[in-house]
Protein backbone atom coordinates (compact mmCIF):
# COMPACT_ATOMS: atom_id res chain seq x y z
CA UNK A 1 0.00 0.00 0.00
CA UNK A 2 1.37 3.45 -0.79
CA UNK A 3 2.31 5.42 2.35
CA UNK A 4 0.70 8.40 3.13
CA UNK A 5 0.19 11.37 5.52
CA UNK A 6 -2.03 13.70 6.02
CA UNK A 7 -1.11 17.16 4.60
CA UNK A 8 1.24 18.52 7.53
CA UNK A 9 4.55 19.02 6.63
CA UNK A 10 3.74 22.73 5.08
CA UNK A 11 1.76 23.77 8.03
CA UNK A 12 3.72 22.22 10.77
CA UNK A 13 6.63 24.56 9.00
CA UNK A 14 4.20 27.13 9.52
CA UNK A 15 3.14 26.99 12.46
CA UNK A 16 7.31 26.86 13.16
CA UNK A 17 7.53 30.28 11.60
CA UNK A 18 4.41 31.74 13.05
CA UNK A 19 2.86 30.49 15.85
CA UNK A 20 5.43 29.29 18.00
CA UNK A 21 7.04 32.07 20.19
CA UNK A 22 9.16 31.42 23.35
CA UNK A 23 7.42 32.75 27.13
CA UNK A 24 4.21 33.50 27.76
CA UNK A 25 1.54 33.29 24.64
CA UNK A 26 -0.29 36.86 25.04
CA UNK A 27 -3.57 37.44 26.83
CA UNK A 28 -6.13 35.37 25.68
CA UNK A 29 -8.50 36.88 23.98
CA UNK A 30 -10.12 34.13 21.89
CA UNK A 31 -10.90 29.89 22.19
CA UNK A 32 -11.40 28.46 18.85
CA UNK A 33 -13.54 25.19 18.62
CA UNK A 34 -13.50 22.55 16.03
CA UNK A 35 -16.45 21.03 15.54
CA UNK A 36 -17.54 18.20 12.72
CA UNK A 37 -20.25 17.05 11.55
CA UNK A 38 -21.44 13.99 13.89
CA UNK A 39 -23.63 14.61 16.90
CA UNK A 40 -21.92 15.39 19.35
CA UNK A 41 -22.60 17.71 22.49
CA UNK A 42 -20.54 20.30 21.13
CA UNK A 43 -23.89 20.81 18.71
CA UNK A 44 -26.10 21.35 21.75
CA UNK A 45 -23.34 23.94 24.14
CA UNK A 46 -22.88 25.88 20.94
CA UNK A 47 -26.79 26.45 20.20
CA UNK A 48 -27.50 27.22 23.91
CA UNK A 49 -23.87 29.60 24.17
CA UNK A 50 -22.81 27.87 26.99
CA UNK A 51 -19.54 28.27 26.03
CA UNK A 52 -19.94 31.67 25.23
CA UNK A 53 -21.64 32.83 28.37
CA UNK A 54 -19.00 30.75 30.42
CA UNK A 55 -16.06 32.67 28.89
CA UNK A 56 -17.30 36.03 28.02
CA UNK A 57 -16.98 36.33 32.41
CA UNK A 58 -12.82 36.24 31.08
CA UNK A 59 -13.78 38.47 28.57
CA UNK A 60 -12.58 36.19 25.79
CA UNK A 61 -14.06 34.87 22.53
CA UNK A 62 -15.30 31.81 21.58
CA UNK A 63 -15.20 31.17 17.71
CA UNK A 64 -16.04 27.91 15.78
CA UNK A 65 -14.98 26.07 12.79
CA UNK A 66 -17.08 23.22 11.37
CA UNK A 67 -14.99 20.26 9.31
CA UNK A 68 -15.92 17.69 7.20
CA UNK A 69 -14.13 15.04 9.52
CA UNK A 70 -11.34 14.95 11.91
CA UNK A 71 -8.02 14.88 9.74
CA UNK A 72 -8.40 18.26 8.45
CA UNK A 73 -8.72 19.88 12.69
CA UNK A 74 -4.79 18.68 12.87
CA UNK A 75 -3.98 21.17 10.25
CA UNK A 76 -5.59 23.91 12.68
CA UNK A 77 -4.01 22.19 15.52
CA UNK A 78 -0.50 22.07 14.14
CA UNK A 79 -1.64 25.91 12.68
CA UNK A 80 -2.59 27.14 15.87
CA UNK A 81 -6.10 28.05 14.53
CA UNK A 82 -7.89 25.27 17.03
CA UNK A 83 -7.88 25.21 20.59
CA UNK A 84 -9.70 22.02 21.13
CA UNK A 85 -12.11 19.44 18.69
CA UNK A 86 -12.80 16.28 18.81
CA UNK A 87 -11.93 13.25 16.42
CA UNK A 88 -11.97 9.54 15.94
CA UNK A 89 -9.19 7.25 16.95
CA UNK A 90 -7.27 7.34 13.36
CA UNK A 91 -6.98 10.66 13.07
CA UNK A 92 -5.71 11.11 16.60
CA UNK A 93 -3.15 8.39 15.57
CA UNK A 94 -2.07 10.44 12.19
CA UNK A 95 -1.87 13.48 14.13
CA UNK A 96 1.03 12.24 16.39
CA UNK A 97 3.03 10.47 13.75
CA UNK A 98 3.12 13.85 12.42
CA UNK A 99 4.26 15.50 15.29
CA UNK A 100 1.13 17.62 15.45
CA UNK A 101 1.01 19.31 19.13
CA UNK A 102 -2.06 18.13 21.04
CA UNK A 103 -3.41 16.30 24.54
CA UNK A 104 -5.82 14.13 24.28
CA UNK A 105 -8.04 15.78 27.14
CA UNK A 106 -10.85 13.53 27.32
CA UNK A 107 -12.93 10.54 26.06
CA UNK A 108 -15.62 11.54 23.97
CA UNK A 109 -17.22 8.18 23.29
CA UNK A 110 -15.76 4.66 23.06
CA UNK A 111 -17.14 3.94 19.51
CA UNK A 112 -18.55 0.50 19.63
CA UNK A 113 -21.46 1.60 16.67
CA UNK A 114 -20.24 4.96 15.78
CA UNK A 115 -18.25 3.14 12.59
CA UNK A 116 -19.90 0.88 9.96
CA UNK A 117 -19.70 -0.58 6.90
CA UNK A 118 -22.77 0.12 5.10
CA UNK A 119 -24.13 -1.46 1.44
CA UNK A 120 -27.65 -1.16 -0.15
CA UNK A 121 -30.28 -3.71 1.25
CA UNK A 122 -30.82 -5.64 -1.86
CA UNK A 123 -26.91 -5.50 -2.26
CA UNK A 124 -25.55 -9.17 -2.90
CA UNK A 125 -22.66 -8.62 -0.74
CA UNK A 126 -23.25 -10.50 2.33
CA UNK A 127 -19.84 -10.11 4.37
CA UNK A 128 -16.77 -8.18 4.00
CA UNK A 129 -15.11 -11.36 2.02
CA UNK A 130 -17.38 -10.38 -0.83
CA UNK A 131 -15.64 -6.91 -0.90
CA UNK A 132 -13.28 -8.27 -3.18
CA UNK A 133 -13.17 -6.27 -6.57
CA UNK A 134 -15.39 -3.50 -5.04
CA UNK A 135 -15.33 0.17 -4.82
CA UNK A 136 -15.87 0.99 -1.07
CA UNK A 137 -16.02 4.65 -0.34
CA UNK A 138 -14.25 6.11 2.79
CA UNK A 139 -12.56 9.54 3.75
CA UNK A 140 -8.51 8.79 3.98
CA UNK A 141 -7.44 9.17 7.59
CA UNK A 142 -11.05 9.13 9.05
CA UNK A 143 -11.97 6.43 11.81
CA UNK A 144 -14.35 5.14 8.62
CA UNK A 145 -10.54 4.28 7.31
CA UNK A 146 -9.22 2.56 9.74
CA UNK A 147 -12.23 1.22 10.80
CA UNK A 148 -12.83 -0.26 6.89
CA UNK A 149 -9.08 -2.07 6.78
CA UNK A 150 -9.52 -3.88 10.14
CA UNK A 151 -12.83 -5.61 8.68
CA UNK A 152 -10.70 -6.35 5.94
CA UNK A 153 -8.31 -7.93 7.92
CA UNK A 154 -10.66 -9.44 10.33
CA UNK A 155 -12.22 -11.26 7.03
CA UNK A 156 -8.71 -11.82 5.33
CA UNK A 157 -9.06 -9.76 2.52
CA UNK A 158 -5.92 -7.57 1.09
CA UNK A 159 -6.67 -3.91 0.68
CA UNK A 160 -5.36 -4.19 -2.50
CA UNK A 161 -7.92 -6.59 -3.63
CA UNK A 162 -10.73 -3.93 -2.38
CA UNK A 163 -10.94 -0.54 -5.12
CA UNK A 164 -10.86 2.01 -2.25
CA UNK A 165 -12.22 5.07 -3.38
CA UNK A 166 -11.00 8.33 -1.41
CA UNK A 167 -14.24 10.78 -0.44
CA UNK A 168 -15.33 13.28 1.55
CA UNK A 169 -18.97 12.77 2.90
CA UNK A 170 -20.55 15.20 1.18
CA UNK A 171 -19.16 13.39 -1.71
CA UNK A 172 -19.65 9.63 -0.80
CA UNK A 173 -23.21 10.20 0.32
CA UNK A 174 -24.55 10.87 -3.25
CA UNK A 175 -22.01 8.13 -5.03
CA UNK A 176 -23.39 5.63 -2.15
CA UNK A 177 -26.96 6.59 -3.03
CA UNK A 178 -27.03 6.67 -6.86
CA UNK A 179 -24.55 3.07 -6.77
CA UNK A 180 -21.74 4.57 -7.97
CA UNK A 181 -19.50 2.74 -4.85
CA UNK A 182 -20.72 -0.57 -3.75
CA UNK A 183 -20.51 0.15 -0.24
CA UNK A 184 -19.31 3.36 2.31
CA UNK A 185 -17.59 3.20 5.36
CA UNK A 186 -18.24 5.56 7.27
CA UNK A 187 -19.38 7.20 10.77
CA UNK A 188 -22.82 8.29 12.72
CA UNK A 189 -24.87 10.21 11.69
CA UNK A 190 -24.43 8.88 8.12
CA UNK A 191 -25.19 5.03 9.39
CA UNK A 192 -28.48 6.32 11.05
CA UNK A 193 -29.06 8.42 8.18
CA UNK A 194 -28.84 5.81 5.44
CA UNK A 195 -30.09 2.63 7.19
CA UNK A 196 -33.38 4.52 8.57
CA UNK A 197 -34.19 6.66 5.52
CA UNK A 198 -31.96 5.25 2.18
CA UNK A 199 -32.09 1.59 1.85
CA UNK A 200 -29.12 0.79 3.69
CA UNK A 201 -27.94 -2.27 5.88
CA UNK A 202 -24.65 -2.58 8.02
CA UNK A 203 -22.61 -4.99 6.96
CA UNK A 204 -19.81 -4.68 9.73
CA UNK A 205 -19.47 -2.52 12.94
CA UNK A 206 -17.17 -2.43 16.41
CA UNK A 207 -19.34 -4.87 17.85
CA UNK A 208 -19.05 -7.85 14.97
CA UNK A 209 -15.39 -7.18 14.78
CA UNK A 210 -15.00 -6.35 18.20
CA UNK A 211 -13.00 -3.43 17.53
CA UNK A 212 -13.27 0.01 19.24
CA UNK A 213 -13.02 3.67 17.50
CA UNK A 214 -13.03 5.72 20.51
CA UNK A 215 -13.57 9.39 19.74
CA UNK A 216 -11.56 11.84 22.06
CA UNK A 217 -11.75 15.50 22.81
CA UNK A 218 -8.01 17.58 22.04
CA UNK A 219 -6.42 20.41 22.67
CA UNK A 220 -3.70 22.25 21.39
CA UNK A 221 -0.59 21.63 23.31
CA UNK A 222 0.29 25.03 23.59
CA UNK A 223 -2.72 26.25 24.78
CA UNK A 224 -2.97 23.78 27.42
CA UNK A 225 -0.04 24.18 29.16
CA UNK A 226 -0.51 28.17 28.73
CA UNK A 227 -3.90 28.14 29.79
CA UNK A 228 -4.96 25.05 32.23
CA UNK A 229 -7.58 26.84 34.23
CA UNK A 230 -9.20 27.80 30.23
CA UNK A 231 -8.66 23.98 29.72
CA UNK A 232 -10.48 22.85 32.67
CA UNK A 233 -13.02 25.18 32.06
CA UNK A 234 -14.09 23.86 27.96
CA UNK A 235 -14.05 20.59 29.83
CA UNK A 236 -16.46 21.58 33.14
CA UNK A 237 -19.30 23.57 30.29
CA UNK A 238 -18.92 20.03 28.02
CA UNK A 239 -19.42 17.94 31.14
CA UNK A 240 -22.83 20.33 31.65
CA UNK A 241 -23.82 19.44 28.14
CA UNK A 242 -23.59 15.82 28.62
CA UNK A 243 -25.62 15.76 31.26
CA UNK A 244 -27.84 17.77 30.22
CA UNK A 245 -28.19 15.71 26.93
CA UNK A 246 -29.07 12.57 29.40
CA UNK A 247 -31.40 14.25 31.00
CA UNK A 248 -33.52 15.87 28.63
CA UNK A 249 -33.00 13.36 25.42
CA UNK A 250 -36.33 14.41 23.67
CA UNK A 251 -35.46 18.04 23.73
CA UNK A 252 -31.54 17.07 22.80
CA UNK A 253 -33.21 14.99 19.58
CA UNK A 254 -35.31 18.00 18.89
CA UNK A 255 -32.02 20.06 18.23
CA UNK A 256 -30.13 18.12 16.81
CA UNK A 257 -32.79 17.32 14.51
CA UNK A 258 -33.22 21.30 13.40
CA UNK A 259 -29.94 21.47 13.45
CA UNK A 260 -28.41 18.93 11.00
CA UNK A 261 -31.90 19.01 9.59
CA UNK A 262 -32.38 15.43 10.13
CA UNK A 263 -35.77 13.26 11.21
CA UNK A 264 -36.01 12.82 15.12
CA UNK A 265 -35.58 9.04 14.61
CA UNK A 266 -32.60 9.31 12.81
CA UNK A 267 -30.99 11.57 15.54
CA UNK A 268 -32.57 9.14 18.06
CA UNK A 269 -30.92 5.72 16.59
CA UNK A 270 -27.61 8.17 16.76
CA UNK A 271 -27.90 9.08 20.20
CA UNK A 272 -28.52 5.25 20.94
CA UNK A 273 -25.37 4.23 19.36
CA UNK A 274 -22.97 6.79 20.34
CA UNK A 275 -23.11 7.61 24.05
CA UNK A 276 -21.71 10.91 25.07
CA UNK A 277 -19.12 10.58 27.17
CA UNK A 278 -16.61 12.89 29.30
CA UNK A 279 -14.25 10.65 31.30
CA UNK A 280 -10.53 10.11 32.23
CA UNK A 281 -9.17 7.92 29.03
CA UNK A 282 -8.68 4.39 30.64
CA UNK A 283 -5.84 1.53 30.26
CA UNK A 284 -8.50 -0.70 28.10
CA UNK A 285 -8.74 2.39 25.55
CA UNK A 286 -5.26 3.22 25.40
CA UNK A 287 -4.47 -0.45 24.74
CA UNK A 288 -7.02 -0.42 21.46
CA UNK A 289 -5.49 2.65 20.44
CA UNK A 290 -1.98 1.28 21.19
CA UNK A 291 -3.15 -1.78 18.96
CA UNK A 292 -4.31 0.83 16.30
CA UNK A 293 -1.57 2.74 15.65
CA UNK A 294 0.67 -1.04 15.24
CA UNK A 295 -1.94 -2.01 13.12
CA UNK A 296 -1.63 1.16 10.96
CA UNK A 297 2.34 1.21 11.18
CA UNK A 298 2.12 -2.41 9.92
CA UNK A 299 -0.21 -1.01 7.10
CA UNK A 300 2.11 1.78 6.14
CA UNK A 301 -0.73 4.40 6.78
CA UNK A 302 1.99 6.09 9.10
CA UNK A 303 5.52 5.45 8.94
CA UNK A 304 6.78 5.67 12.09
CA UNK A 305 5.68 3.65 15.57
CA UNK A 306 4.14 5.64 18.29
CA UNK A 307 3.55 5.75 21.64
CA UNK A 308 -0.60 5.76 22.11
CA UNK A 309 -0.12 7.05 25.90
CA UNK A 310 2.16 10.04 25.13
CA UNK A 311 -0.65 12.25 23.79
CA UNK A 312 -2.81 11.33 26.99
CA UNK A 313 -3.27 13.76 29.52
CA UNK A 314 -6.10 13.12 32.07
CA UNK A 315 -5.05 16.00 34.55
CA UNK A 316 -7.92 18.00 33.57
CA UNK A 317 -10.59 16.03 33.37
CA UNK A 318 -9.46 14.53 36.49
CA UNK A 319 -9.55 17.27 38.47
CA UNK A 320 -13.05 18.34 36.96
CA UNK A 321 -14.63 15.38 37.76
CA UNK A 322 -13.40 15.92 41.72
CA UNK A 323 -14.79 19.39 41.51
CA UNK A 324 -18.28 18.00 40.08
CA UNK A 325 -18.59 15.45 42.80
Amino acid sequence: MKKWLFTFAAVLLLAACSGQTSGKEKELKEINIGIQQSLSPLWIAKEKGWFEEAFQEQGVEVKWTEFQSGPPQFEGLAAGKLDFSQVGNSPVIGGQAADVPFKEIALSQDGLKANAILVKENSDIQSAQDLKGKKVAVAKGSSGFDFLHKALKEAGVPPEEVEIIQLQPDEAMPAFENGSVDAWSIWEPFISLQTIGNDARILANGETIESYSPGFTLARSGFADEHPEEVELFLEVYNKTVEWQKANKEEAISIYANIKELDKTVVESVLNNTEALNEPITEEIIQAQQETADFQYELGVIDKEIDVSEVVDNQFIERVKEGAE
